[in-house]
């Protein structure tokens, strides 16, 4: 059985505070009843999310916020000076010990918190301590591929972010064409993978194939705009990013491109719908 995650179990008994549920190994966990279906029965197969309680093995239905090596963003609801309890999103909240906190968790507030497995207890932990750039080997990413963002915090490369709750990324300061806040959630894309492991992602997607994006987003504003819009191919990279939230280089792919299907016309100054 693994705790901190979701898995298929099967139940065994049924008593009257609720179920026992096995799994391939025999291994028990206990579940409510407040969380079992009507339908259940022994020898029914149950998708259920396992933690750990007072020595001993329990289960939810519930959706936690985060699984064992996942990231997720979590209300402190209890600060001691032992640690602090981070609401899960399950019955049970997520025990940080003061050793793994960053800096002093305080009641209230919300932080990204990491979950793993501790080696020495055996107890699934939370952490808010991780590194910038962990080694990664077979990631189930590939470039170009659209994926979800959680983000950390602003450096001076740019933005530190989580990708698909489970990966650390960064998003350079030159492909921010936006407002960004941190704990915010946001849709990227994959810009590099590298060999050292570090991941490179982008607020936008790359390549020509992704230019009716862009084109619409034009033409909405245009729209919006009564079919003007004071930007131009010698408009700069900043006048750019601040009217449309996009590079120079994909701006002009789509003026390009809408120009050619004769919905603009373009001059020394301005753009306007036909």
């Amino acid at each position: 059985m693994k705790p901190g995650q979701t898995q298929t179990l099967t139940i065994a008994e049924k008593i009257s505070s609720g179920f026992i549920l096995n799994d391939d190994l025999g291994e028990k966990a206990f579940i409510q009843k407040i969380f079992a279906e009507e339908s259940w029965d022994v020898g029914t197969e149950v998708q259920v999310f396992v933690y750990q309680d007072d020595g001993s093995l329990k289960a939810t239905t519930e959706k936690a916020n985060a699984e064992v090596g996942e990231f997720a963003v979590m209300t402190c609801v209890q600060s001691l000076p032992t640690g602090a309890f981070m609401d899960w999103g399950i019955i049970k909240d997520l025990f940080v010990p003061y050793k793994q906190q960053k800096s002093k968790i305080l009641e209230g507030k919300r932080y990204i918190v990491y979950v793993y497995t501790d080696e020495a207890t055996g107890l699934t932990t939370g952490t808010t301590k991780f590194k910038r750039n962990p080694q990664y080997e077979n990631l189930p990413l590939r470039k170009g591929e659209k994926v979800d963002l959680l983000m950390m915090n602003e450096s001076e490369l740019g933005w530190n972010v989580i990708i698909n709750k489970k990966y650390i990324g960064l998003i350079y300061a030159t492909d921010v064409y936006k407002k960004l806040y941190p704990l915010s959630e946001e849709i990227g894309y994959i810009k590099t993978i590298r060999d050292d492991g570090k991941i490179d992602v982008t607020l936008q997607p790359q390549g020509f194939e992704n230019v009716d994006e862009f084109k619409q987003k034009i033409i909405d504003k245009l729209n919006e705009n009564y079919g003007l819009l004071y930007l131009s191919d010698k408009s700069s990279p900043e006048e750019i990013k601040d009217e449309l939230q996009m590079s120079k280089k994909n701006f002009k792919k789509a003026i390009g491109t809408l120009y050619k299907d004769k919905m603009i016309e373009i001059t020394d100054d301005r753009i306007k719908l036909v």
